[in-house]
């Protein structure tokens, strides 16, 4: 299924047709997350607030909805954006770690993880990665399919 016809399932009947909203893949690997965002698992994500500008990309805010993407473009799932922070790499929190539903949950897997894929994309952007990295926290809720 296209973004468009998930979208046009979801919006129907809700008064939301006319309602924006983005359709995308996480970075990494875009299927295992689809699946824990479908399975209520994944509630939150992260990215490095520097990779938004050269992409020229608003960022999220409370309200949005999202169409989550697998690796082929497929839609598996829309989110609602709930909350929006950004904070210094080194000040993720633990509760926002177990909240994108990752390996063990753990704060100590996140950084981990992310210190690595975010030294990927922003050294391919010819940034630098440290502590200090603005990134963005969004944490939200499966809408659809319910």
């Amino acid at each position: 299924m296209t973004a468009e016809q998930m979208w046009a399932e979801f919006a129907s009947g809700r008064g939301l047709d006319d309602t924006p909203y983005e359709a995308w893949a996480y970075g990494g690997d875009a299927d295992a997350l689809a699946r824990l965002t479908l399975a209520g698992k994944k509630t939150a994500t992260s990215s490095a607030l520097p990779l938004y500008g050269p992409e020229g990309a608003p960022l999220p805010e409370a309200g949005d909805y999202s169409v989550i993407l697998d690796s082929r473009n497929q839609a598996v799932c829309v989110i609602r954006t709930e909350r929006v922070a950004v904070v210094p790499y080194r000040d993720v929190t633990a509760d926002h770690a177990r909240r994108e539903g990752e390996g063990d949950c753990s704060l100590a897997f996140w950084r981990q993880v992310h210190e690595a894929f975010f030294t990927d994309e922003l050294t391919r952007a010819g940034m630098v990665f440290r502590q200090d990295l603005p990134v963005v926290c969004e944490e939200f809720v499966k809408v659809y399919p319910e």
